[in-house]
């Protein structure tokens, strides 16, 4: 008579109720933990995803070990798996926390059906949200599609206490038939996730660490340094918050005693909005949410899609935001909106493309807000933003990288150049570049667009489809 907890993506210990349930009931434990690689066909998990889940995974079963327990991982199909082990160890209960996206609630109904035919008593808990995505709605009974009166609603609930964590030693199950982390073959086997550990320690116990350094470092100055990123004012938190490394109820009741929180609480406020956008309108990782917007006339355009990957556009904030991307697995979230901006605004590539290429090498990389955030640049979403704005990416680089220390940083063969130059090299006097050692279309690009005519054009474009 065994209790399973399936872990997903909540891979702690502090504030698990899954966990905490588990250790109430008195019966051997048997943590697992399944990688299914064709789970959902259309995003399976990108290779900065991996990178970070093998490392999430082996701090979560260090963990464990601390409570007497381990962690058993098994690869393939999830409800076959579950199935198998279920019958092996004479499941009494199976645990789990839920997670919000549509093929995981799905293959969470079908569990609940599989265990009820086995006599096994299954239970998912609400533990990486605040609210249960696509239960607010207006008064008038329509789900909210504007973040303001969605978050204002939030807001009023209630909102239970952090669990704590599980203490007591607990008894193991045994299961011989189980296999190493090892062999699900997570690390990529790509060159420039050679970095990624000079900038990332995966696990709950660097999660906790980070947040409170923030809390006590940087919170005060995130409303003003958050725009900037060569000062890295962010809390670096998303990956750890994706793979539920630390609970958003225990950084919202610290953010809720903390005088400077409120910009920060809004973040939080916004990742809520992006899983009850997802949840109430499942199609949009793909399709977007206007109507309207399901024929836009977008270019193909290939070239352009691999310049911008690679960061060659010739736009030196959009360069440096992409080569960080691929040096680092992350980008800052300005640079986010500058880049996505020139690649659907000015480009007019599919925003889907920009969505695929964000997936694969963001360590951060979640459904719902990798979705939100594309479809509101590209004007096709929820509280979307207005056809008319595009980002400038010269003046965004100017404003928010002044002494241009992000993008020497990043795109060094610019080093050279002066602040009043560097973000708009094409427009530099020919000696100026030749002193930097600068020459485009060499060592450096030309613009791959002329950022005037693309915006005329992507205005007028908008402006005809927004009417019909």
């Amino acid at each position: 008579m065994t209790t399973i907890i399936w872990f997903q993506r909540d891979l702690r210990i502090q504030d698990n109720p899954a966990l905490k349930y588990a250790s109430q009931l008195q019966l051997p434990v048997l943590p697992i933990y399944i990688f299914d690689p064709k789970e959902d066909k259309n995003w399976s998990m990108g290779s900065s995803s991996r990178w970070w889940l093998h490392y999430s995974l082996q701090s979560l079963q260090k963990k464990l070990k601390a409570l007497g327990l381990d962690l058993f991982f098994f690869q393939g199909a999830t409800l076959h798996a579950l199935q198998k082990i279920i019958d092996k160890v004479d499941a009494k209960h199976i645990v789990w926390n839920y997670c919000y996206e549509p093929s995981a609630l799905m293959r969470e109904k079908k569990l609940m059906k599989l265990a009820s035919a086995k006599k096994c008593i299954a239970k998912g808990f609400h533990a990486n949200l605040l609210f249960v995505p696509g239960q607010m709605t207006t008064k008038q009974g329509n789900p909210y599609q504007v973040f303001t009166p969605f978050w204002r609603c939030c807001l009023k609930q209630e909102i239970g206490k952090p669990e704590g964590k599980v203490t007591k030693k607990l008894r193991l199950a045994t299961y011989s038939k189980h296999i190493s982390l090892g062999a699900l073959d997570l690390l990529p086997h790509i060159p420039w996730a050679k970095d990624f550990p000079y900038l990332w320690q995966p696990g709950e116990d660097n999660a906790l660490k980070k947040w409170k350094h923030f809390l006590r470092s940087k919170i005060h100055q995130y409303a003003h340094e958050r725009d900037f990123p060569a000062e890295m004012g962010t809390s670096m938190l998303s990956p750890h918050l994706h793979f539920g490394e630390i609970s958003v109820k225990r950084i919202f009741e610290d953010l809720l005693q903390n005088t400077h929180a409120e910009v920060f609480l809004r973040e939080i406020g916004w990742r809520e909005f992006a899983y009850h956008l997802l949840i109430t309108f499942p199609h949009t990782p793909s399709k977007p949410l206007r109507a309207q917007f399901t024929h836009f006339p977008w270019k193909r355009k290939a070239k352009c899609l691999k310049a911008w990957q690679k960061g060659m556009t010739g736009i030196p904030i959009v360069d440096a935001g992409m080569r960080q991307l691929w040096q680092l697995g992350w980008m800052h979230n300005r640079v986010r909106m500058i880049v996505a901006s020139f690649l659907v605004k000015d480009l007019n590539v599919p925003w889907q493309e920009g969505a695929k290429w964000f997936w694969d090498t963001l360590v951060d990389a979640d459904l719902a807000n990798n979705t939100l955030g594309w479809q509101w640049c590209a004007g096709c979403g929820a509280d979307a933003a207005p056809y008319f704005r595009i980002f400038n990416p010269f003046t965004q680089g100017k404003k928010f990288d002044p002494k241009a220390e992000y993008v020497r940083q990043f795109v060094p063969e610019l080093r050279n150049l002066p602040n009043s130059w560097i973000h708009t090299p094409h427009l530099s006097p020919k000696s100026v570049l030749e002193a930097a050692g600068v020459y485009l279309g060499k060592n450096y690009p030309y613009p791959i667009v002329d950022h005037d005519l693309a915006r005329k054009n992507a205005i007028q474009i908008y402006h005809q489809w927004t009417k019909k």
